[in-house]
């Protein structure tokens, strides 16, 4: 197994010092949509394997729901895919450049990052989408996807390839480790440092825990997404009851799901009743504080302090009155994860504050927290969300997965 994982490193080297113009990637990536759409029946097929050892495994509903490739999501993959070729090519372009009174010309130019090493979890179009992506940026990407997807992810890596391959191009651009065995990812995270510039987690909680714990290698990502939605004394009902709605419902497995619901005491008695009524009624379980408890005419389970840093990823959120925006502010900071969290408000004073003030790479006025996606951002899909404090925060897209360098000429100048 080693032997085999360094070869895998070797070979993605070789290839990403090969150089590619921007019309050789478009044209791989449109032969990729097209043997996708032509290779339907196979991949979905494929994918029928996984869930079928899913559900011999009995994994939970929601790793399965996420797991799950239909057309509709095909079409989904494709449709970013075609997103991805639209950008602009982000390597190669001048950032800033300016002449210093020494003569010196200096320019900071865009540069791919290298060998990109991706670990991710349950959904397959990951793997189209990171290698769509890590290929249009110029890197190559080494794919490391779970054993719960295993041959959906190995189909679209190898179509990949096939793409590459019919092109002329060094298929090792995108590699796909089909090891299945849990000790590939220490070796990964612990021996691989001369073959992989950059370890991307792209899962849940302990995945991401143990490539921060174990990674010789510098990392981007997020551990977990403790979403805010506040709702401030200034706020619009009809607003704050759609936006809270979608921000908890449309898809509550996601990391960009609102979690914890934070009201403005003034507002309880007129807001708690519409906005809770519609996600109880939608099958969502309610966990709120004493002042909830009293002023909410539905089914409460009493918060502890354990509720306000969970990450349920289900029908579950936590609802906490606060005295004002700062306790707000101070209350995001304190347990939220600096992934994404909003305030919905008609005050531009109370929201400017609100966006400024939280630690959030995500931070949002009147719109559901859902949107924490790279795709939406306009950037071609992502390869995963980052909350460090160093760049790239936020959703990580074609933009995100280039470096730079400067180039300096001059007419002979030597430093006195």
């Amino acid at each position: 197994m080693n032997n085999l994982l360094k070869k895998i490193g070797k070979k993605s080297k070789k290839a990403f010092s090969i150089k590619l113009n921007t019309k050789k990637k478009d044209k791989v990536l449109k032969d990729y949509l097209s043997l996708i759409i032509k290779s339907k029946k196979l991949i979905l097929n494929e994918n029928l394997k996984d869930i079928k050892n899913a559900k011999m495994k009995k994994l939970k509903d929601n790793l399965i729901k996420r797991l799950i490739l239909d057309e509709k999501k095909i079409l989904e993959i494709v449709s970013t895919i075609k997103d991805i070729i639209k950008l602009k090519d982000p390597t190669n372009i001048v950032l800033e450049k300016w002449k210093q009174p020494n003569g010196l010309k200096i320019s900071k130019v865009s540069i791919p990052i290298g060998v990109i090493g991706v670990i991710y979890e349950s959904r397959p179009n990951v793997t189209s989408d990171v290698a769509s992506l890590c290929f249009k940026s110029g890197n190559s990407v080494i794919l490391k996807g779970g054993t719960e997807a295993f041959y959906s992810n190995r189909i679209l890596s190898k179509l990949f390839r096939e793409s590459l391959k019919k092109n002329k191009i060094d298929e090792n651009y995108v590699q796909f480790i089909d090891i299945k065995k849990r000790k590939v990812v220490d070796f990964l995270l612990t021996k691989m440092s001369n073959f992989i510039d950059i370890i991307i987690p792209r899962g849940g909680k302990n995945l991401v825990k143990k490539v921060n714990k174990l990674s010789s290698i510098p990392t981007i990502g997020h551990l977990e997404g403790v979403c805010h939605t506040y709702v401030d004394k200034h706020a619009n009902l009809k607003i704050a009851e759609k936006v809270i709605y979608n921000a908890k419902m449309r898809n509550t497995a996601i990391c960009g799901a609102t979690e914890t619901i934070l009201l403005h005491e003034k507002i309880v008695k007129k807001f708690v009743n519409p906005i809770l009524k519609n996600l109880e009624n939608n099958g969502c379980k309610i966990i709120g504080d004493n002042n909830i408890i009293k002023s909410y005419n539905g089914n409460v389970k009493k918060a502890s302090k354990r509720d306000w840093p969970k990450e349920y990823l289900s029908s579950v959120v936590s609802v906490k009155t606060v005295k004002n925006l700062d306790e707000a502010i101070n209350h995001v900071n304190k347990y939220g994860t600096m992934h994404t969290d909003c305030i919905i408000t008609q005050n531009k004073i109370s929201a400017k504050k609100f966006l400024y003030e939280v630690k959030s790479s995500i931070a949002m006025h009147n719109t559901s927290t859902q949107f924490a996606d790279g795709g939406e951002f306009g950037f071609g899909g992502e390869v995963g969300i980052s909350t460090s404090v160093l760049p790239p925060r936020g959703p990580v897209g074609l933009n995100q997965l280039v470096s730079y360098k400067y180039q300096i000429t001059s007419k002979g100048r030597v430093r006195k």
